[in-house]
């Protein structure tokens, strides 16, 4: 985020995967502590070359059979013909420990350089000269991803290069990587669906068990201030979970029909006034929360011809909240009505997360109580469920509002922001002290801000369903 005048902040992260030429790259019963697996069916024997029997190699070849299973099913509904098997096979590869003797002479993008797949999965497209149609992954990578986020993210990883031998099969999408990148993401989020309708042999998983899945799409996102036309982008974080998202909740019709150069992105680089960083100072991110807000709800209400929107105050407290009409508030945010306040604790929470994640953070959590104080005004209730999920998506229709600078206001989104309100959301978001009776986990928290990212308010019931 940026003010008229200065910008100051923070960068994260590495992006694993990488667009080669001629590849494409990234990344039981009842859920288990297993993420994901199965503990009651036997493990596939599907065929991989070069693996071993580890358990990281077991999950990949169970990922593949369920993979294999669910295109064969779906293909033929999504693209009227029958799915072709890849014809060029499936390596598992330790680049430090590689036998040359133990693969076939021409694998597929590889080059015969393991280096090729260090850090890496790819699939690799049809060759003009022939071979290709395989894909390709580095078993210690996706050994230290389940390490530290569960065994279903490598399987997440083969869903995605899975999703280019889709694309391998049909016309391309478009000619920029990131819109590959992201229907590849779409694909496997699709797949991620059908497990989590238990439909899977080997996998079985639940939308509240996801929240560890996406967070280790942050290690998979461009780092900020790439730009979205790179030959190698593949998404802002919340451009790779908005695309999981929307496979695992429309399925594979909707990754088919909805990516193309059109495609709103949110991955962008940096203007020369952000210098790199994009954040402004903690005040200013608060100044700038409060001008925003109240500008953005004074237009919506002036759009379905509301009365007039009555801006509320902001109070920030450190540690003990200001009472709401004579009784206790024992949370970090929120919207009392009877004196038409939204108080935010500044030392546990939002200079925490200005901090932690950025600026947006801190726009992001003041947005849901004022979301709140717009359902008041218009007397609906602010309890509840129903009431916590509006506010999550009216801050989703608020971040593209003034990402897409439609907000009569001199600050602007800067690269990484709606990244930042997705990680604060994930890691946050489902505290009771921040939503409480919401009842959703951050994977879903996320899918209702993107809801109204996307879609804008009409769904998001501030104003009547």
């Amino acid at each position: 985020m940026r003010s008229a005048t200065a910008s100051h902040g923070l960068t994260i992260l590495v992006a694993v995967g990488v667009l080669a030429t001629g590849c494409s790259s990234t990344v039981t019963g009842a859920p288990s502590p297993a993420n994901g697996l199965r503990m009651d069916v036997a493990n596939s024997d599907f065929e991989i070359v070069g693996s071993t029997d580890s358990e990281i190699d077991q999950t990949a070849r169970n990922a593949l059979a369920d993979i294999n299973d669910y295109w064969s099913q779906v293909f033929p509904d999504v693209y009227e013909t029958e799915f072709e098997p890849l014809t060029g096979g499936y390596y598992s590869i330790d680049p430090d420990d590689f036998d040359p003797d133990d693969y076939p002479n021409d694998i597929g993008c590889l080059d015969d350089d393991p280096e090729n797949v260090a850090n890496n999965a790819f699939y690799c497209f049809p060759q003009s000269g022939g071979g290709g149609d395989n894909i390709v992954y580095d078993r210690t990578l996706l050994e230290a991803l389940a390490a530290d986020y569960g065994r279903f993210l490598p399987a997440l990883v083969m869903a995605h290069e899975f999703g280019h031998a889709v694309q391998g099969r049909e016309a391309p999408p478009s000619e920029l990587s990131i819109v590959y990148e992201t229907q590849a993401d779409c694909f496997a989020g699709a797949w991620t669906g059908w497990v989590a309708e238990d439909n899977a042999k080997h996998f079985n998983i639940r939308a509240p068990e996801l929240d560890d899945v996406i967070r280790g799409f942050l290690l998979l996102r461009d780092e900020p201030g790439t730009a979205a036309e790179d030959d190698r982008a593949h998404g802002s974080y919340f451009d790779r979970v908005s695309a999981f998202q929307e496979g695992f909740d429309s399925g594979a019709q909707a990754c088919r029909d909805n990516y193309d150069d059109e495609r709103l992105f949110t991955l962008a680089g940096f203007s020369s006034d952000d210098d790199g960083t994009g954040n402004v100072s903690y005040e200013e991110a608060v100044v700038i929360s409060d001008r925003t807000l109240e500008t953005f709800w004074e237009s919506a209400f002036d759009e379905v011809g509301q009365q007039s929107f009555v801006a509320p105050a902001l109070v920030a407290f450190d540690g003990n909240a200001p009472d709401c009409g004579g009784e206790p508030v024992e949370r970090d945010i929120s919207f009392c009505p009877n004196d038409n306040t939204v108080a935010f604790d500044e030392s546990d929470l939002t200079q925490v997360i200005a901090e932690e994640i950025g600026d947006f953070a801190v726009t992001t959590a003041i947005s849901l109580p004022y979301a709140l104080a717009a359902r008041n005004a218009v007397d609906r209730s602010i309890r509840g469920s129903e009431a916590i999920s509006a506010a999550v998506c009216a801050t989703g229709w608020f971040a593209a509002r003034f990402y897409l600078g439609s907000l009569a206001d001199s600050s602007t989104i800067s690269p990484g922001d709606i990244d930042e309100a997705v990680i604060f959301l994930i890691e946050y978001g489902s505290r009771r002290e921040i939503l409480p009776e919401v009842g959703l986990s951050g994977f879903q928290l996320v899918d209702v801000f993107r809801q109204g990212f996307i879609n804008g308010g009409a769904d998001c019931g501030i104003f009547g369903s």
